[in-house]
């Protein structure tokens, strides 16, 4: 699970990364320091990312 200090640590890289928490939870660091929460699911056997 992350951490609010784990979270304020991130920071950009050249590729844009992702940092998990849990149940398809987790944190996408873009290369320009963004940080966006995306959740991965399925639904009628494919696999979807929503951005939130």
């Amino acid at each position: 699970m992350l951490t609010a200090k784990q979270i304020e640590q991130a920071k950009p890289r050249e590729k844009g990364y992702s940092m998990s928490d849990m149940g398809g939870l987790f944190l996408f660091v873009t290369p320009t320091g963004a940080m966006v929460w995306r959740m991965r699911y399925r639904f009628d056997s494919k696999e979807r990312t929503l951005s939130i």
